[in-house]
């Protein structure tokens, strides 16, 4: 059981029978009355946002969320084929859950599932991924007056991130997954 008092940003709670991320946390001490506590709460299952006040010593459940790593493995017309790295189950996705991952969908790249009650919540890429460039413009010297320009880049996955000058076509690139930026290039 988690107070209200204890629930920081990123605590996930039990509320009205579903699992709940905390977003925003405040603590009020008014002149008058009653401190209490008030949560920005986002829904891990319909994604809606809303705000909630509670009494400090209000008590919450933990949602028993279950973790797995899943290996990408190929698309099939309008599906995405997963398979569990410990039982080598396949698992079948629509294209909609993976909306927020579809940009880093790379064949043989391992990405951590997360449920509840069996259902999918989200999915989480690794960190940073290794992608090969499959066009850019050719970056002319001269370019810019401090030689820090850079130029965008379609890597093998539809991204498109902005690259130094100097990476080319067919070069393998680091990028972050968190933010969509290139970090370095990977020498082969």
């Amino acid at each position: 059981m988690l107070e209200a008092t204890y629930c920081k940003r990123g605590a996930r709670i039990l509320y009205r029978d579903e699992p709940h991320m905390v977003v925003e946390y405040t603590h009020m001490k008014p002149g008058k009355g009653a401190a209490f506590v008030r949560l920005k709460l986002r829904n891990m299952v319909s994604q809606s946002m809303f705000e909630q006040t509670f009494r400090p010593e209000e008590k919450f459940d933990e949602p028993k969320l279950e973790y797995n790593t899943m290996q990408y493995l190929y698309k099939d017309d309008d599906k995405y084929v997963f398979m569990n790295t410990e039982s080598f189950e396949q698992l079948e996705m629509e294209e909609a859950l993976l909306e927020d991952v579809k940009d880093y969908l790379k064949e043989q790249a391992e990405y951590v599932m997360l449920h509840w009650n069996g259902k999918l919540l989200g999915i989480t890429p690794p960190m940073h991924m290794e992608l090969k460039v499959e066009d850019t413009p050719p970056g002319v010297k001269g370019d810019t007056a401090q030689g820090s320009g850079t130029k965008p880049a379609t890597l093998e996955t539809g991204l498109v991130v902005q690259v130094p000058l100097f990476v080319n076509i067919d070069d393998i690139i680091k990028v972050d997954t968190r933010d969509g930026k290139y970090i370095e290039r990977v020498l082969k």
